[in-house]
């Protein structure tokens, strides 16, 4: 099921996702014309350079060097992406649900609990492997939180979703809670599977997506407690007066 659009209107242009979008496509046009210019080699040079590395950042800390170099690769891993597919899926799930969340929480905050739910993400995959020395990439711990947080606020949003029925396919509109909620299990169900299999290392930091969403799902359900996020008899959210 592959989420295309959401029937969930917004009030105002979503700035702060378009420019979350901007920044990750422009950091992954330097790194083709690292990989260009590198022969493969370059594009390498910068994941580890601007990848968060697990073991390393956690050596940081023990010497009581933190914040150093280090931790600022929690945020750059942020903007890095593998490759087009990567950066693609990424930023169609960004579009899709984080100019709701940014139209909730307004602008700034949205950029707090972006980055926020980064951290918590990148949190969660270096608790579940500590001393992996493979760096981490990528927008999804912080996208995932943005869908946590969708999925507390706009449960029953519409979702026009791309569904495989073998070889076949239709296109249906699926409550975000079913669409969100199915793809949270299916991160844990491959999280779980990854644990101690050896050839797990370099490949899907599914933790980082689990911990990214519980820390959405958390923001979510304190923004509405404070009757800032709580929806309409018709899933829709009451307005706001954040800025």
């Amino acid at each position: 099921m592959i989420p295309l659009r959401d029937a969930n209107p917004i009030r105002r242009t979503p700035i702060v996702t378009i420019a979350l979008i901007f920044a990750c496509v422009l950091a992954f046009a330097y790194s083709l014309g690292a990989e260009a210019n590198g022969a493969g080699s370059g594009i390498e040079a910068l994941f580890f350079e601007f990848g968060l590395i697990p073991a390393e950042l956690l050596a940081e800390w023990q010497a009581g060097r933190a914040p150093g170099e280090e931790t600022l690769t929690v945020f750059s891993s942020m903007f890095l992406h593998a490759n087009l597919i990567h950066l693609g899926g990424n930023m169609l799930y960004l579009w899709i649900f984080g100019n709701n969340i940014e139209d909730r929480f307004g602008r700034l905050p949205f950029v707090v609990f972006y980055l926020v739910g980064g951290i918590a993400a990148a949190a969660a995959q270096v608790a579940i492997d500590p001393a992996s020395q493979i760096p981490m990439i990528g927008a999804s711990g912080a996208v995932s939180a943005v869908l946590g947080a969708y999925l507390v606020l706009f449960p029953r949003a519409r979702i026009l979703s791309l569904v495989f029925l073998g070889f076949f396919y239709q296109l249906i509109e699926v409550p975000a809670l079913v669409v969100l909620g199915l793809w949270f299990v299916l991160q844990l169900i491959d999280g779980i599977g990854s644990l101690g299999l050896a050839g797990a290392e370099g490949g899907v930091a599914f933790f980082a997506h689990i911990g990214g969403f519980v820390a959405g799902v958390v923001f979510g359900v304190v923004f509405r407690g404070l009757g800032r996020g709580r929806p309409r008899a018709d899933g829709r959210p009451l307005p706001s007066s954040v800025g």
